[in-house]
C-alpha cells in the first residue's frame, strides 16, 4: 500500500528535482576531483562542476563509455583511495577487457536498499521466501539480489545458476514465493516442471522478476502461463550499480521504475549525442547520483529504450528494451534486433521461448537463419507437413513485419541447447569480421 512507501517514491515532481540536483552537484564534483580521467575530459571542453546549476546543464558534460571503463582497467576510475572499497564486481569480459566496479561499504548499503526497494514493488514482502538462482560471484546479480531480499526480510534461497533438477527439487520442498532469474533460464525451470508434469498452477511461486538479458511481451506471457507467476522486469548493469537501478510495480507492470532519487537518466540521439525530450526513443544514459567508490557521469548504457511519465510511483519509468545501439544488426540494409524476432516467434504458441539466430554470408549478401523449436506438449506429434505450414508462417511474419527475408528451421523441443548459468546466446554470427 501507499503507505508503506517510502516518502521519496510519493513526492512530487519538484521534491524529486530538488533532491536530483543537489546529489548531482555532489556526484559531478566528487568525480571531477577524484577521478583524473574525467577531470581530463572535462578540462578539454572547458567545463568544470561550478557550470552545473540546473540538470539541463548536465547535458555539457562528457560522456562515460565502456571504453573509458576498459582503458583504466581494474582501478582508474575509483574515487576513494583502494582501502575504502570493500567489494568489487566485474563483467564477463567475454567482448574484452573486464568492466571492474568498486563499492564502498555505504554503497554496498544504497545498493542493499534499492534492491529491497525494488523487490517490494515488484510484491515482494517480509516473510516471504526468494529463491535465487542469479549466479553469483563477480557477476552482479546473485549477490545484489540475496542482499536485497534479506534487506526486505525475506528468507533467501542462494541457489545460483545450473542445476535444473535440484532447482525445481528445492521449490518444491521449499515453496517460496518468488524467483529471481534470467528469462531464459527460467524457461529452463519451466520445462522440468514440465517434464515431471507439475502443472503450473501446483508451482508455489506468485512473483518472478526477471533481468540480466532483454526480452519482450511475448515472452513475459510465455514465462507467467508456464509459470504461474507474475512476471516482473528489473534493470541495471554492472557500469552503474548492478540489478536494481530500475523495477517494474506489479500493480501496473508498464516498465521499470527508475529510482531516481539515485540514478539521473538521459535519452540521446545514438549518432548525434543530443538529449532528446521523454517519450522519444533513443539510447539510454545515466548519471550516479550517490556512488561513492566509482560514480559514473553519464554513462552510455547502449540501450534503445524511451522516458515514459510516472504511473505507480512518482519516478519516470523506462519503456521496454527495444535493442543496443551497439549490437544492432544490418542486415541487407535493414536494421534488425532480436528482440524484434523474438516477438514474432512468440506470436504462435507451438513454439517455445527458446530460439537461436545464425547469420552467414554468402559473397557480399547476408544470410539468416531463425533456429525455433516446439513447445513440448506438441513436439512430435505434428506432421512433416504441419512443422512445414509453422515454418512459413513465421518465415512470412518476419518478412512483412520487420522487412528481412530468413530460413526459418522448427526443431523439436529441447534441440536448441539451453542456458544453465546466465545469459542465452541468442545470436550467433557467423559473417566474416571486418578488417
Amino acid at each position: 500500500m501507499p503507505g508503506d512507501l517510502e516518502a521519496i517514491e510519493t513526492a512530487s515532481r519538484d521534491e524529486i528535482a530538488a533532491l536530483q540536483l543537489e546529489r548531482l552537484k555532489w556526484s559531478v564534483t566528487h568525480t571531477y576531483n577524484n577521478v583524473a580521467h574525467f577531470k581530463e575530459k572535462c578540462d578539454a571542453k572547458g567545463i568544470l562542476p561550478g557550470d552545473l546549476k540546473t540538470l539541463a546543464d548536465l547535458a555539457r558534460f562528457p560522456f562515460t563509455t565502456k571504453i573509458d571503463l576498459r582503458d583504466n582497467y581494474p582501478f582508474g576510475l575509483f574515487a576513494v583511495p583502494r582501502n575504502q572499497v570493500v567489494r568489487v564486481h566485474a563483467s564477463s569480459g567475454t567482448t574484452g577487457q573486464p568492466i571492474v566496479v568498486g563499492y564502498t561499504r555505504k554503497d554496498i548499503d544504497t545498493w542493499a536498499g534499492l534492491m529491497a526497494r525494488s523487490i517490494r514493488a515488484a510484491g515482494g514482502r517480509a516473510g516471504d521466501i526468494c529463491h535465487i538462482s542469479y549466479g553469483y560471484g563477480l557477476f552482479t546479480g546473485g549477490l545484489g539480489a540475496h542482499y536485497g531480499a534479506e534487506r526486505l526480510g525475506c528468507m533467501v534461497v542462494p541457489v545460483s545458476g545450473g542445476q535444473t533438477e535440484k532447482q525445481v527439487q528445492l521449490i518444491q520442498d521449499f515453496k517460496p514465493d518468488i524467483i529471481m532469474v534470467t528469462p531464459s533460464y527460467s524457461l529452463v525451470i519451466a520445462e522440468e516442471f514440465e517434464r515431471l508434469g507439475i502443472r503450473p498452477e501446483d508451482i508455489s511461486l506468485k512473483i518472478g522478476i526477471f533481468g540480466a538479458e532483454p526480452w519482450g511481451q511475448g515472452m513475459r506471457l510465455e514465462i507467467e502461463k508456464k509459470l504461474g507467476l507474475d512476471a516482473i522486469d528489473i534493470y541495471g548493469l554492472t557500469e552503474v550499480m548492478g540489478p536494481g537501478v530500475a523495477c517494474e510495480c506489479i500493480e501496473s507492470k508498464d516498465g521499470p521504475v527508475i529510482w531516481e532519487d539515485h540514478f539521473y537518466p538521459e535519452i540521446i540521439d545514438p549518432e548525434t549525442g543530443q538529449v532528446l525530450p521523454d517519450g522519444q526513443e533513443g539510447e539510454l544514459v545515466f548519471t550516479s547520483l550517490s556512488k561513492q567508490a566509482m560514480p559514473v557521469i553519464r554513462y552510455r548504457t547502449r540501450d534503445l529504450t524511451r522516458l515514459l511519465p510516472p504511473s505507480s510511483r512518482s519516478f519516470r519509468r523506462m519503456g521496454r528494451i527495444t535493442g543496443r545501439s551497439d549490437d544492432m544488426l544490418i542486415i541487407r540494409g535493414v536494421n534488425v534486433f532480436p528482440t524484434q524476432i523474438e516477438e514474432q516467434i512468440l506470436r504462435d504458441q507451438r513454439l517455445s521461448g527458446n530460439y537461436q539466430i545464425l547469420l552467414t554470408r554468402d559473397g557480399h549478401l547476408d544470410n539468416v537463419e531463425v533456429r525455433c523449436e516446439l513447445q513440448r506438449a506438441v513436439s512430435g506429434k505434428l506432421s512433416p507437413a504441419d512443422v512445414e505450414v509453422i515454418g512459413k508462417e513465421l518465415q512470412h511474419h518476419i518478412k512483412t513485419i520487420i522487412g528481412i527475408s530468413t530460413r526459418v528451421s522448427v526443431l523439436e523441443h529441447e534441440s536448441i541447447p539451453r542456458t544453465l548459468t546466465g545469459k542465452a546466446r541468442r545470436l550467433i554470427d557467423g559473417r566474416p569480421k571486418q578488417i
